[in-house]
């Protein structure tokens, strides 16, 4: 009797401890994995329905379950540095956990995996982007001249940028891409922005970080990039656009957002425009408020 009290115990517990799987989305990192002799699985197609039966019988039990990316390079440095044997389960295990504390973790909602994988690629995507960033932000240091933390000023004026950027446009529905290109890649983010009823702009703080984050890379390093708006009221798009330069933002034409939009960024073909969509010169921000006189030194402040 005692020992089935026990039983029923112990797998009420297990109802209350949350879990996380390492799943490996992409067919390239699956096949690095079976490198190890510890790895069981042999085709991708057949692990991903596996996973999946998974995560739905847990869902059934009542069992909350989070989905992260693995990664197999990043597994090896994790192993490597940890002086763990990569080739165990229990070191995959490790890593998992790794994952579940400090990466991007999506639970599992009774969603076919195949329209979760593409959520979870973007947010791991966003996170990586900014904690690449805010790194880059870090490393610069302060200004030779006058001492200044040039990440620090960036950051700074590139939250002033983004809120003239917003406040150019009444009660609309604003979609705002920042790309600024650093090491060979471009960095991208992304700003979705609403209003309330009273008007004022109602946007996501973690969006908001990482979007000034990513501006203030270009605003610091003097980067070449630039910014776009799509504004709409329901029955129309407007769309803007901003080169960034010189650690401001300069407005484009009608024509030049036209073009930006209208052409496929690897062939440099012409793409057929959007209906519904107004290609519109971009408002001027403003002044630069850090004032006028002087030269303009790296990363957001003026000497």
């Amino acid at each position: 009797m005692g020992h089935t009290r026990h039983d029923t115990m112990r797998r009420a517990l297990r109802r209350e401890v949350a879990g996380t799987i390492g799943l490996l989305a992409d067919a390239d990192d699956f096949a690095a994995m079976r490198h190890y002799a510890s790895f069981v699985f042999d085709d991708h197609v057949t692990y991903l329905r596996q996973v999946e039966g998974l995560l739905k019988s847990r869902a059934a039990d009542g069992r909350l379950t989070g989905i992260a990316l693995f990664d197999p390079q990043e597994y090896a440095e994790f192993c490597a540095e940890t002086g763990l044997d990569p080739d165990t389960s229990a070191s995959r295990t490790r890593y998992t956990a790794e994952l579940a504390a400090t990466g991007p973790t999506l639970p599992y909602e009774d969603r076919p995996l195949a329209d979760l994988l593409p959520d979870l690629v973007d947010e791991t995507v966003r996170q990586s982007t900014w904690e690449y960033a805010t790194m880059l932000l870090a490393r610069i240091g302060t200004c030779a001249d006058c001492g200044v933390d040039i990440g620090r000023a960036a950051f700074a004026r590139a939250s002033d940028l983004v809120m003239r950027v917003i406040g150019t446009e009444g009660p609309a529905t604003r979609h705002l891409v920042c790309s600024v290109p650093s090491d060979g890649q471009t960095l991208l983010a992304a700003l979705h922005v609403t209003h309330g009823a009273d008007g004022h702009p109602e946007l996501d703080e973690t969006e908001a970080l990482e979007f000034t984050t990513v501006l203030a890379v270009g605003i610091a390093l003097r980067s070449p990039g630039g910014l776009v708006m799509r504004a709409g009221d329901g029955i129309r798009d407007r769309v803007h656009g901003w080169r960034l330069q010189d650690e401001r933002l300069h407005p484009l034409s009608a024509a030049e957002v036209f073009d930006a939009y209208c052409t496929d960024a690897l062939s440099g073909d012409l793409i057929a425009p959007e209906s519904g969509v107004d290609y519109c010169a971009a408002p001027d921000l403003g002044g630069d408020d850090s004032g006028e006189e002087g030269t303009t030194g790296q990363g957001g402040h003026r000497h």
